[in-house]
């Protein structure tokens, strides 16, 4: 878990600076920083996906885990979640950046490789190379953030602690049961959902990526399923 509470501690840290500079960013400035982390988003979301090990499975993962997503509306709660961690620490109305900076700053964090792998990796084998990489990234990533959507940043950091805590501790239950193919699979659906968060931080098109939630669950389960076949 230490490494899962250091990269937390970037995150924070992160968002102090930007917090800092947001106060001396221009809009227009902003509007570039977040074109930025748009293209950086897609860029890393995009590698991910290539390495899919199938991408017919992938496909399946999304359509399905979509659905599953749309019909819990899980955007929706996970925003109102933001929106009464905002109320409970006395912030007054933002018009939804605090919830939208937490839903955001979770799905980026959380939701890459480095996240699902790293955590397995620490958890395993005790090697906290790959989260302390991205610990350094996560932190650039929060002041970029922070920046543009304020104190809904650092709620993500409760986020990091929970989802990757889960991987530290139940890595070597999870590691045999999914195994390289199943974990790669779960990481490449990662690439996927960053793909459409980053349409999203670039204003081509808002797909309430956290509605997809559901396909990284599904993705090892497709991956087996789509390895049965006699192809």
């Amino acid at each position: 878990m230490i490494a899962t509470f250091i990269n937390a501690f970037t995150v924070i840290l992160g968002g102090l600076l930007g917090l800092l500079l947001k106060k001396k960013i221009s809009s227009s400035f902003k509007d570039i920083v977040m074109t930025a982390a748009g293209v950086t988003t897609l860029v890393l979301g995009l590698g991910m996906a290539l390495e899919a090990p199938s991408a017919i499975a992938n496909l399946f993962s999304m359509i399905l885990g979509g659905f599953i997503g749309f019909a819990l509306r899980i955007e929706d709660r996970v925003l109102s979640l933001g929106d009464k961690i905002e109320r409970l620490g006395g912030s007054s109305a933002s018009n939804g950046d605090f919830a939208k900076g937490f839903l955001n700053s979770s799905l980026l964090f959380c939701t890459g490789a480095m996240s699902i792998v790293g955590s397995i990796q620490a958890g395993t084998t005790s090697n906290y190379e790959l989260i302390l990489i991205k610990s350094v990234m996560d932190g650039f990533m929060a002041i970029v953030f922070a920046s543009t959507y304020g104190l809904g940043v650092f709620a993500s950091a409760l986020t990091i602690i929970v989802y990757q805590g889960f991987f530290t501790l139940a890595g070597g239950y999870i590691e045999p049961i999914l195994g390289e193919v199943g974990i790669s699979a779960m990481a490449s659906t990662g690439g996927f959902l960053l793909v459409l968060l980053a349409l999203s931080l670039l204003n081509l098109k808002d797909s309430k990526t956290g509605n997809f939630l559901p396909a990284l669950i599904l993705a090892p389960i497709m991956q087996y399923l789509y390895s049965l076949l006699p192809l």
